[in-house]
């Protein structure tokens, strides 16, 4: 149907009727988002107590269509019976012509009229009172309002009956036939439209200049007989001098209709008597594009042989050859392609056939078309390449690898984007190893455009894995290469916020920076420290694993007054502050989120430095609370010299060796004291053994 036919592609799922109405890309973003949909329970009746007593033995359903019932019974003496007039006088014949039931225009869903309203009541219930509009119950307890009877029209009537001789007499009683009603329909339309062939034969005898006439809708009878498939009446029209190219309001003829209900014959004929088979709907579609997308071939070769241009597009720049492909249809494919269709015809958009096939995931056209010749470093008007679109879709294996030994390097790079990005961000894991495996590089970088779509600045596909908890794709991007220090927010920051110690240790293990800082959000001390504020023994493990924390203790104000805390929103900062404030460590803590856990925190972090002095904000906070005072003290210099001892050696060791300190020779309590072992250092970092 031409109206829907408002987009250039097709969407992903591959069906064609649905998805000529909407083309959408899919854009990258930051993530997914799920939101949870509370459904309410629908209001509860409320009834006094006299009425509980009445009607206690009720279910909530009955009570209210008993109130329904109610409602009604009180309306019906007045402006029930008012309305079925109305509704009755609707369907009464008008004076000087047929009436018949709303106009079904090809291109939306048929209305619903009385006379289907009534069928539709009468399938629902036993023995519904068709004379009037009665609320009725079904066998399952609910309830219905029927709908009232329709008096048909008896000119109509007998056409539908195609009861020539009963009409013949009307007409030589002197009732005039060539009057339209009020949607512009003449018994001629009617009897087209039910296919009444001697009805029809007897209209045009009557009224032959009436053949070409046409409804509001600009419906012409042999467009009608067309769109129903009375292929008699269609034969009939055509050899009586109907006009085969009249349009309606669609712009659609009735070739193009018969094609798109994929009518043989019809077109046959309509070929036949000159019907113009390059005409364009509305949108700039013909019945070669309908054939096509219908995989109709005898269709096709009708029309190609009629005359209709194989390159012919419609107002999206979209041929033929290019419906095929996006639809799926090999054979009009390959036919198409054997008629001289270009190859590698390209959309408005700049998309290709191949990119549409390779986007919906048709591998046999995929593999027509590469055998073809098309070329797979033609990119859109995104600058996307058939691969890219393709390591969207799951399931796309086979089309990747077949795109992978015909896509240029050199392309992907000028494109800013690699498929191994847009594989990492859908999860495509099987893809992404694929990938991997034909040599691309992960350590490729999104361009300063294409990274700035989101809002984190991603870069590298390590980043997509890691932000999606995506354990299998990092060990496949870490094991291959992968460099985990290349992205603004280092991946390793990522995986503290979502708690994933798996991730965390292969980062860790693959060179990931344990001191990692946030450019766009300076602070004094790392900000692999502030990702584990929440989480203390998360922040143990960060620190256990060799992440610095004196910077946590330099604080410039010392033991001086600190300046107040401003909560600095964007909209706060001026317009002159071109470098963000550096946060400190004390502010931090100071926050609303993290004070009533700035104890503990402290307290983790003084088992990994040495003497230091803590701040007048720090002494605030542990003075808050009597129970930190042991933690105040536990600051106070000197520390122990066995935890002086354990740090120096420890920092004598770089951080990818403080793993191995159980391979050292020593004895396995030191190694334990050490490696932080909590068993060990309550009995060997007190203040006796120093």
């Amino acid at each position: 149907m031409c109206c829907s036919r408002n987009t250039q592609k097709l969407p992903d799922t591959g069906l064609w009727e649905s998805q000529r109405s909407g083309r959408a890309e899919a854009s990258g973003g930051a993530g997914d988002m799920m939101t949870q949909v509370s459904r309410s329970r629908p209001p509860q009746p409320t009834l006094g107590s006299e009425e509980y007593s009445l009607y206690s033995s009720m279910s909530e359903e009955e009570l209210i269509q008993m109130a329904i019932e109610q409602s009604l019974s009180d309306s019906t003496t007045g402006s029930q019976t008012t309305a079925h007039q109305k509704q009755r006088g609707s369907a009464n014949p008008e004076p000087n012509g047929p009436t018949r039931r709303p106009s079904r225009p090809s291109h939306r869903p048929p209305q619903p009229s009385n006379r289907s309203l009534q069928a539709a009541a009468a399938a629902q219930t036993p023995n519904p009172d068709a004379s009037s509009g009665v609320l009725r119950k079904r066998y399952d307890g609910s309830y219905f309002q029927t709908a009232p009877a329709v008096e048909l029209n008896p000119i109509e009537e007998m056409i539908k009956k195609d009861d020539a001789a009963a009409l013949s007499d009307l007409m030589k009683s002197g009732r005039r036939l060539c009057e339209a009603n009020k949607e512009g329909w003449l018994p001629l339309h009617e009897a087209a439209y039910y296919g009444s062939l001697h009805c029809l034969q007897l209209l045009v005898k009557a009224y032959p200049a009436a053949i070409d006439q046409r409804t509001l809708q600009e419906e012409t009878a042999l467009y009608l007989s067309t769109l129903k498939g009375h292929l008699g009446c269609i034969q009939f029209l055509l050899q009586s001098g109907a006009e085969p190219d009249i349009v309606n309001k669609a712009r659609e003829t009735p070739l193009y209709k018969a094609c798109e209900r994929k009518n043989n014959e019809a077109v046959k004929m309509l070929v036949e008597y000159r019907a113009d088979v390059n005409h364009r709907c509305n949108q700039g579609w013909t019945a070669l594009h309908e054939a096509v997308a219908r995989n109709a071939l005898d269709i096709i070769d009708l029309l190609v042989k009629g005359g209709a241009k194989i390159e012919a597009k419609n107002c999206y720049g979209i041929s033929p050859l290019f419906v095929a492909a996006q639809s799926g249809q090999l054979e009009a494919l390959r036919y198409i392609v054997k008629c001289g269709a270009d190859i590698n015809t390209q959309a408005n958009d700049s998309a290709t056939a191949l990119y549409e096939a390779s986007k919906n995931g048709h591998d046999d056209i995929v593999e027509f078309l590469l055998s073809q010749g098309a070329d797979a470093n033609k990119q859109n008007k995104d600058g996307f390449l058939p691969i890219h679109i393709a390591s969207k879709k799951r399931d796309n294996d086979n089309i990747v690898s077949m795109l992978i030994p015909v896509t240029s390097r050199v392309r992907v790079k000028r494109s800013g984007i690699s498929p191994l990005h847009i594989a990492a961000e859908r999860n495509n894991d099987d893809i992404l190893e694929e990938l991997i495996n034909a040599g691309y590089d992960v350590n490729f970088s999104l361009s300063f455009d294409r990274a700035r779509l989101y809002e984190d600045r991603r870069s590298t596909a390590l980043y997509f894995s890691v932000i999606n908890n995506n354990i299998y794709a990092t060990r496949l991007l870490l094991e291959a290469g992968a460099n985990p220090n290349i992205d603004i927010i280092n991946p390793l920051l990522i995986s503290i916020r979502h708690g994933c110690v798996t991730t965390m240790k292969m980062l860790l293990d693959h060179g990931a920076n344990i001191n990692a800082y946030v450019a766009t959000h300076p602070t004094s001390f790392p900000a692999t420290i502030m990702f584990s504020m929440k989480c203390l023994s998360l922040m143990k493990f960060i620190m256990d694993q060799g992440c610095e924390a004196d910077s946590c203790f330099t604080c410039p104000y010392g033991s001086g007054p600190h300046p107040p805390i401003q909560d600095q929103r964007r909209d706060d900062i001026p317009q002159d502050h071109k470098q963000p404030k550096i946060v400190q460590f004390c502010e931090m803590v100071s926050t609303p989120e993290l004070s009533r856990w700035a104890g503990p925190i402290i307290d983790v972090l003084l088992d990994y430095v040495g003497n230091v002095r803590l701040c007048s904000r720090l002494m605030e906070h542990l003075d808050s609370y009597s129970e930190w005072d042991c933690i105040k003290r536990k600051a106070e210099p000197p520390r122990p010299l066995t935890h002086l001892c354990r740090l120096k050696v420890r920092s004598l060791l770089d951080r990818n060796r403080l793993n191995l300190l159980d391979t050292l020779p020593l004895p396995g309590r030191l190694i334990r004291y050490l490696s932080y072992d909590h068993s060990v250092s309550a009995s060997c970092g007190t203040r006796g053994e120093e």
